[in-house]
This record gives C-alpha cells, sequence and structure tokens, in this order.
C-alpha cells in the first residue's frame, strides 16, 4: 500500500531519474515444473465493503484478480507451503481482502482460505470483528518448529485514516488461521502505518515461537501544534522504521518502537536473522522530511540489533539509490502513472544463508537512460559493510527488469527472480516475462532461465499505473525453489498467482 505521500515518492523517482518455459537438467540449472495457478475465484465475490465515497476519481474494485504474492515453506514439512496475496484489489488502495493458497504436496496443488483481516473476511463464528474495510501487504513467514505468520495492513482506503497492523498465525500448516492480535492501530493520517513484513526466526531451537515484524510509521514532532496544510509541507515529517517482535508463537506482540528515530523516511524494511541471532534490517531511505529537497540523498540502508531488537546501531548505507520511473517502453513520456507500470521500485529484497550467514540483497537501480535493472550487493560480515552493487540480470539497457526478489537455497546457490520487458515489440501491447538468474559461487557468475511468458502487462489491474504487486515470492525448499508470481491473464484488469516448482 503507498501511502498518501505518494506523489512525493512518484516525484522522487523522476528526479532521481503465458506458458511456462523449460530447461534442460544440469548440476547448475534447475528443472522447472508445471504452472499452476495458486490462486482462485474470489473468496469475497459481492462484499459491499471497501467504497470510498469521497474518493476522486471513483474507487473501482478489480473482483477476481489476486495480485502482490509472497511465499513461505514450512522448516518441519517441505511439502507444505504458505503463499498469500491480495484478493479483489481497489484501484487506490487495498483489497477486499488477503487469500492464503497452502499446499502440502510440495506445491503441485493449492486450497485457499484466509484470515479475518478485514470486513470482507470477518467470520460469525469468532467474536473478532475487523474494523478495516481494507486489507493490503501480505506476507507470510514460518519459525523454526513450524508456526506460520501472516501479517496484514489494515486500512479504511487510500487516505488512511485509519490504519493498523495484525497478524494471524497458524499451528496446522495454513489449514486455519487464530484470530488476528492487533500490533498497533492509528486513526490519524499522521501516523499512517505501511508496508509491513514479517519474519520468523529460522534457527534450529532458538527461534522457536519467535518472529518480527517491522513497517514504516509517519510521525512529526509538535504535530498537535501544526495545521494540517504545514504537516503536508513540513520538512520535519518522517517515516520511522518500526519493531514488535513476539517470542510465545504469536500469542502476544511488544510494544511498537522505532529503529531509527531520526528525521529519515525508511520505506520497504524487511528483517533477516543470522546465524548467531543478529537482526538486520533493509530499508530504502528515499528522503529526509515530505519534501524531496536537493541536498537530500537517497539510499538503500541497513540496522543492527545484536540483543533480539532492544536496541538498534545507527544507519549503515548500502549504496545510492537511484530508481527511474518503470515506464512502459511504448510510452517513453508519459503523461500520468496511469501509463507506467506499477512495482516496487523502492523495495529491498535481503536473504541469509543460514549455513554461512552471508547476506544478499537486491533492489532496482537505474542503470542510465531512465531504466531501471535488478541488482544485487552482498554482505559477509553480519551486513556491517556491502558489496558494490552488480547487475545480475541480462536484461538490455533499453529496457526494464523489475520486483527482483532473492533467496538462498540449502546448498548456498543463490537465487534472483524478476520481470523483464526484453521481448517487448512496437505491436500493441506490452510482453512481459519472469526470468530466474542463480549462482553457484556466491554471487560470482549467473546463470538465467526463461520461467513464464511473455504474458500482457497491459493486462494487469490500474491502480496508479498497471499493477501485479510491489513484490513477489520465492522460498527454498531444501535445494529447490518454489516460485511464486503475479501475471496478468488475457482480459483488462486481470491477475492470477502462479506457482512453479523449481527442482535441482
Amino acid at each position: 500500500m503507498r501511502n498518501l505521500r505518494l506523489w512525493r515518492v512518484a516525484g522522487l523517482v523522476l528526479v532521481l531519474a503465458a506458458a511456462p518455459a523449460t530447461a534442460v537438467a544440469s548440476p547448475t540449472t534447475f528443472t522447472l515444473g508445471s504452472a499452476v495457478n495458486a490462486s482462485g475465484p474470489s473468496l469475497f465475490a459481492g462484499c459491499p465493503f471497501g467504497s470510498d465515497p469521497d474518493a476522486n476519481p471513483p474507487s473501482v474494485v478489480y473482483e477476481n484478480t489476486a495480485i502482490e504474492p509472497f511465499v513461505a515453506v514450512n522448516p518441519t514439512n517441505h511439502s507444505n507451503i504458505i503463499g498469500v496475496y491480495q484478493q479483489d484489489r481497489w484501484s487506490d488502495g487495498g483489497a477486499h481482502g488477503l487469500v492464503a493458497a497452502r499446499s502440502f504436496d510440495g506445491g503441485t496443488s493449492w486450497a485457499r482460505n484466509f484470515a479475518e483481516f478485514s470486513q470482507c473476511s470477518d467470520n460469525a463464528a469468532t467474536p473478532y470483528t475487523s474494523p478495516f474495510p481494507r486489507a493490503t501487504d501480505p506476507w507470510v513467514s514460518f519459525d523454526s518448529n513450524g508456526t506460520a505468520y501472516q501479517i496484514s495492513l489494515g486500512i479504511t482506503s487510500a487516505s488512511l485514516t485509519l490504519s493498523g497492523i495484525e497478524v494471524s498465525t497458524s499451528t496446522n500448516g495454513g489449514t486455519t488461521w487464530g484470530v488476528p492480535v492487533r500490533v498497533i492501530t492509528d486513526d490519524d493520517p499522521i501516523f499512517f502505518n505501511d508496508k509491513e513484513s514479517i519474519t520468523g526466526d529460522w534457527r534450529p531451537t532458538a527461534g522457536a515461537g519467535k518472529a518480527y515484524a517491522t513497517w514504516i510509521r509517519g510521525d512529526l514532532p509538535g504535530w498537535d501544534s501544526i495545521s494540517i496544510v504545514g504537516a503536508s509541507h513540513s520538512f520535519a515529517y518522517r517515516g520511522l522504521p518500526m519493531f514488535s517482535k513476539t517470542v510465545d508463537g504469536g500469542a502476544t506482540w511488544s510494544a511498537p518502537v522505532p529503529m531509527v528515530k531520526s528525521n529519515i523516511y525508511a520505506q520497504g524494511n524487511q528483517i533477516a536473522v543470522l546465524p548467531d541471532g543478529t537482526l538486520v534490517n533493509i530499508y530504502g531511505a528515499l528522503f529526509k522530511g515530505s519534501g524531496v529537497q536537493p541536498s537530500n540523498q537517497a539510499f538503500w540502508g541497513a540496522v543492527r540489533s545484536t540483543n533480539g531488537g532492544k536496541t538498534w546501531g545507527g544507519p549503515i548505507k548500502i549504496a545510492e539509490l537511484n530508481t527511474a520511473l518503470l515506464t512502459n517502453p511504448d510510452i517513453p513520456n508519459p503523461t500520468s502513472l496511469d501509463q507506467t507500470v506499477r512495482a516496487g521500485d523502492y523495495l529491498p529484497d535481503v536473504a541469509v544463508d543460514p549455513n554461512t550467514g552471508t547476506l544478499y540483497m537486491v533492489f532496482a537501480d537505474s542503470i542510465g537512460g531512465g531504466i531501471n535493472h535488478v541488482k544485487l550487493t552482498k554482505s559477509t560480515n553480519g551486513g556491517k559493510t556491502w558489496t558494490t552493487p552488480t547487475d545480475v540480470t541480462r536484461t538490455g539497457s533499453t529496457t526494464h527488469s523489475f520486483n527482483g526478489t532473492v533467496e538462498v537455497t540449502a546448498d548456498g546457490t543463490v537465487a534472483v527472480l524478476y520481470y523483464d520487458f526484453r521481448n517487448n515489440t512496437p505491436d500493441p501491447g506490452l510482453p512481459t516475462n519472469v526470468w530466474l538468474t542463480h549462482s553457484h559461487d556466491g554471487g560470482a557468475t549467473w546463470t538465467e532461465q526463461p520461467v513464464y511468458g511473455a504474458f500482457n502487462m497491459e493486462n494487469a489491474p490500474v491502480a496508479r499505473g498497471w499493477f501485479l504487486g510491489d513484490y513477489m515470492g520465492m522460498a527454498a525448499v531444501g535445494n529447490d525453489l518454489i516460485l511464486f508470481f503475479g501475471v496478468a491473464t488475457g482480459t483488462n484488469d486481470s491477475a492470477d498467482v502462479i506457482a512453479i516448482r523449481a527442482n535441482r
């Protein structure tokens, strides 16, 4: 969910300006299984909640669309996989609800249900009633004993007059979900909550019952004496990276606290757990305050905690943030965001090698001429220092690659999944492909494989751009991978979530 200052982020990027393919098996190649539709018909069809009568332009709900997928594998049963996604996307933010797809056969087949994160997903049989007309930003993760944690951002509408972070847990592989536990709620758009993620502690024995939630929360010192107009233009306005954790399997959560209290706007927070228990949170520092000032430096950053999140060190600069507007190659000079592709151009992704503790992070970076490519950097000292980012794609220099996600398998293989437009032509439509690239030497060399496509991105739902989500999912299944991504499916404003098993 992009917050009420979306136009400032859009201004920043301007300033900083379908069938699966097959693969030949080899020691360094994945063999791709069949593409399976992990989504299905809407579980919330006809839901009357979520409309915004004050929206201009009017809100539009795209029923039967499934976007922004994420996926996790149960460490106690690798046949058990849970993927989550937005169901029935609204044009101006959020969805009718979040759906959880579960598999007990390694991704061959999927069943679907949901937690009570929105009014459309209320269950009359429980005592809980959701206050949120919409839900967004799905994320799921397992701890080491197989408890699954599903997190949601609940909102009223794009205005974010009410926003809150909730977590629901499952101890039976996603077959059922518990009543959500509220981590935080705010009813003032100054203190908006946005773009949450959750990380289960994967460490055997030590990680049992532990998980870490993080998100961005708006803040403005002295806000109660500043007018709403003044607040919207204040250079003191900030977005703080927040932290809360559970040590009892999600029954209770610690009081939310900011990891950094400086004047920073830290978006896309995501925590990685190192083998020694160190927590490393990565993010994109988009700007200082609510104004895009020439003196501000945008960067990809990290903060570390060596005591379970009680205290955090100062920001560590990983690399400069140089994302470009994600343009349709056929519309190089768009006149509105609706003529662009909306994706996670300001969100990083991180993975840790459980054997060595090496961290790998991917992000979008302009390679010149207003083109984004997926780049990777790594840290071998717990996030204290990072290598010079390198382009891990074979995407041409005149077209975008984007929505990169990274994972490390049990044998240390580093894999990156992403979209690109390399097969676009002057013909109508925007052919889009999904690619998998992987390294078996710590990122020194890479092998690329086609995964899926091409599909027409211009058939995706329009939500301030053609939109399949700010991210997609990939998770290790031992030495194998489960790929979990969104595609447009052949008609206008359509989207499904596809799962493919990649075996070694």
